[in-house]
């Protein structure tokens, strides 16, 4: 049998007449020339057609050349295969099982329910791959269509999968890079007395470490006592209100600095996000335009 375009194949039987012992001189054999008539009359004469449907009957004669001359009348029968319960209960199934594979990417990236949903739909392509090899005839020389049809669609299933494991596996990367410099900001907070310095600034201010901005605190803490214990009361009042001034603007450059910080911890943040992002519309035409080819090119080879 030839199966190639299962289960849309035509299957043509020959049965031949001829004379073992005797030669044209001896026996004629004549049949009817008439196929359309032959064809029809068959038809009428058939109670039951099953998984095949008749197609024609035809007849022709074949000569043996050498001696002895004997003539061969060849009746050819053309049956094709009833594809209505094959593509109900297998070709649909595993175009619906895409279909769901393609609007998978509708599903979050964060959780993991992508990743669980696409693994349960290719277990059940390959559930589907198991009722084929019971199902498809083992009688044929080239690989059918419908087993190229199962295995390139799992394919595509695979790949899909992969591509939700490397997306998962970068905002996994994104988020615990993120954790990361939340810990190192709140390692680099500095008591200094009863005030808490906040040294978060990316090692304060550019270069400078937690221990830098410390002492600092302290110099400046030193240098004020030593003022105070200088100069007369009169000028204490001039000298807190300068360090009051000076304090203000150092929380002013302080702020634009968190500010600018924030902002590039934010861009450093949604970096692997964004990236995230054009993978999944990348791979997403790619998606639907590799299946839109393969499933054309399969229609065609099975209609031509």
């Amino acid at each position: 049998m030839r199966v190639y375009k299962f289960p849309f194949d035509v299957q043509r039987c020959n049965i031949t007449f001829k004379s073992v012992m005797n030669a044209d001189n001896e026996i004629k054999l004549l049949y009817n020339e008439n196929n359309a008539s032959m064809t029809n009359l068959t038809r009428s004469m058939m109670w039951n057609q099953y998984e095949w449907t008749f197609e024609g009957l035809t007849s022709t004669s074949k000569s043996r050349v050498i001696y002895p001359h004997q003539t061969a009348v060849v009746y050819t029968i053309t049956m094709r295969r009833r594809s209505v319960l094959y593509i109900a209960n297998f070709i649909c199934p595993v175009l619906f099982f895409l279909l769901l594979d393609l609007a998978s990417f509708l599903i979050p990236d964060a959780g993991g329910e992508k990743l669980s949903f696409k693994v349960t739909v290719l277990l059940a392509v390959t559930v589907l791959q198991l009722i084929l090899n019971d199902i498809l005839p083992s009688t044929s020389n080239r690989v059918p269509l419908i087993a190229i049809y199962c295995i390139g669609i799992f394919t595509l299933m695979l790949l899909s999968l992969l591509e939700t494991i490397v997306t998962m596996y970068l905002i996994e990367k994104d988020s615990a890079a993120h954790h990361n410099e939340m810990d190192e900001e709140q390692n680099l907070s500095v008591n200094c007395g009863d005030k808490w310095c906040k040294a978060n600034f990316h090692s304060c201010v550019r270069g400078k470490k937690s221990s830098d901005c410390a002492s600092v605190c302290d110099e400046s803490a030193d240098e004020t006592q030593s003022v105070t214990e200088e100069r007369s009361n009169d000028k204490l009042t001039e000298v807190s209100l300068g360090l009051e001034q000076v304090s203000d603007e150092l929380r002013e450059i302080g702020k634009t600095i968190s500010l600018l910080i924030v902002n590039r911890k934010e861009e450093k943040f949604g970096y692997w996000a964004k990236m995230v992002k054009k993978i999944n519309k990348a791979f997403f035409i790619f998606y639907v335009t590799t299946v839109t080819v393969f499933l054309s090119v399969l229609v065609s080879l099975w209609t031509s």
